[in-house]
């Protein structure tokens, strides 16, 4: 069974379970259905079509995830890395988008130590703005499946280190989203208008962010 959008064929995937919801999601190019075992094929076929605008959006934001994954994004660029036996320092050429290193494994330490580096500064310079009284918090860096940022009540802020694939202003962004926890420990109007108020364009790298 297969799903044809935007003339690309993808593979449709019927996981039955004894569960009582039917759910859709995209994963590697596939379009997985998780479903109950009573629920007919006909049932399915007509929940698809319905969804087809959803499955559509899923599927756009799995290939530009994708994409994220399979090319080297360094603060919202795209660059191509370019191996060079005989480096000892790894050399970036903005204007052509390109990054020269020897290994992959040179490559990964320099990256390592740069969202170290630009994560502790953005951290500095966004609660140097807050007016309120907040702690200063200990941070932490990790990969996260399903989080770009964690505000502890423990005066922790951990931020995903994916996030050095996108632009400053969505670092930034993430960073005033877990401080203003400080000050609201939920998702409030008030919350909102807080991070609104350190980053007033938060609606549009939170949908980058999503995408």
């Amino acid at each position: 069974m297969r799903m044809n959008i935007n003339d690309v064929y993808y593979e449709i995937e019927i996981v039955r379970k004894n569960n009582k919801n039917t759910y859709i999601r995209v994963k590697d190019n596939k379009i997985i259905v998780t479903t109950n075992y009573f629920v007919s094929q006909n049932r399915i076929n007509k929940m698809i079509q319905e969804n087809k605008q959803i499955i559509y959006k899923m599927v756009l934001s799995n290939s530009k995830r994708k994409e994220r994954q399979d090319k080297f994004y360094y603060l919202g660029n795209v660059y191509d890395i370019i191996k060079v036996n005989t480096l000892k320092i790894i050399d970036i050429d903005y204007q052509n988008n390109r990054i020269y290193t020897n290994t992959d494994i040179f490559l990964d330490k320099w990256l390592k130590s740069q969202i170290k580096i630009i994560f502790e500064e953005r951290l500095k310079a966004k609660y140097s703005q807050f007016e309120e009284k907040i702690p200063y918090p200990s941070l932490r860096i990790r990969k996260m499946k399903t989080r770009w940022g964690v505000c502890s009540k423990k005066k922790i802020v951990t931020l995903n280190s994916d996030l050095i694939k996108y632009s400053l202003d969505e670092i930034d962004y993430v960073i005033v989203h877990e401080l203003s926890h400080f000050i609201y420990f939920n998702h409030s109007k008030d919350f909102w208008n807080l991070v609104s108020k350190y980053c007033p364009k938060y609606k549009e790298y939170r949908k980058n962010l999503k995408n």
